[in-house]
């Protein structure tokens, strides 16, 4: 039996991946900021699939919080096999509506957390010759639309990049870009939904499956649904310039800046 690690884990897409992980037999290590919530998630899916869940609270925003998932991610004795990096979140606002801090913070949990993360985990991967890394981005990281495409973008080139140098050690990465799901994303950062055409939705379990799929193919990067597909391969011969007007229209009606 291995053990996963999901940041994020309580609601949305980092939830999605618990229930189908715990369903598939892995113990599970769940990391999110409410540790009443975090206890409640590890005994319902205990419960409903006999797996052994530990409780992680932890504040991706905090070097405290980092250092204490990193720690975890190094444990030798009590490996991690699979980490699922899907802590994140968006800012409502345009460029320079949004206040520094709050940046600041994005920058944090999207950039320097995956980054010391996935550094922690892959390593002791590495020594043991085998593991996997999913950091979940989006499919904003193709077009640019302000700090959060921005910090989704450089987690589709870090982890990209990563996967390169870690070839035939056995530790497989792979970035995950879904667009709009069905989570508490949006309500959380104060944005309305009503807007947002029904097709564009995706469905948070099947998303997960088409990913887990995806790693296990060897991918490094996953767009899971072929109408997101079909868009980026738009978003690849647009024009820049077309593009970047587009996306700004488009991202101040629909998505997070």
């Amino acid at each position: 039996m291995t053990t996963a690690l999901i940041t994020g884990s309580t609601a949305g897409i980092g939830a999605a991946f618990a229930r189908r992980l715990a369903a598939d037999g892995h113990d599970l290590v769940l990391v999110a900021r409410d540790a009443k919530r975090l206890r409640e998630q590890a005994t319902e899916l205990h419960d409903r699939h006999g797996i052994e869940a530990e409780v992680l609270p932890a504040d991706l925003s905090e070097d405290k919080g980092i250092e204490t998932v990193a720690d975890r991610l190094g444990d030798r004795k009590n490996p991690v096999d699979l980490l699922i990096n899907n802590a994140g979140f968006g800012n409502k606002g345009r460029y320079l509506e949004v206040s520094m801090a709050d940046e600041l913070t994005m920058l944090k949990v999207h950039c320097e957390a995956v980054l010391r993360l996935t550094s922690a985990a892959a390593e002791a991967m590495r020594e043991r010759g085998r593991g996997g890394v999913v950091n979940v981005a989006s499919v904003a990281a193709f077009v640019p639309r302000g700090t959060y495409g921005a910090s989704k973008a450089w987690v589709v080139q870090f982890t990209q990049g990563a996967a390169r140098d870690l070839a035939g050690t056995g530790v497989r990465l792979m970035v995950l870009c879904p667009g709009f799901v069905r989570t508490e994303f949006h309500q959380r950062a104060g944005m309305g939904t009503d807007n947002i055409p029904g097709w564009m939705w995706l469905d948070a379990d099947k998303l997960v499956a088409a990913a887990l799929t995806d790693l296990a193919r060897g991918k490094s990067l996953s767009i899971p649904d072929p109408r997101y597909k079909a868009l980026m391969g738009l978003v690849k011969v647009t024009p820049r310039g077309l593009l970047g007007g587009v996306t700004s229209r488009t991202g101040r009606k629909y998505g997070p800046q």
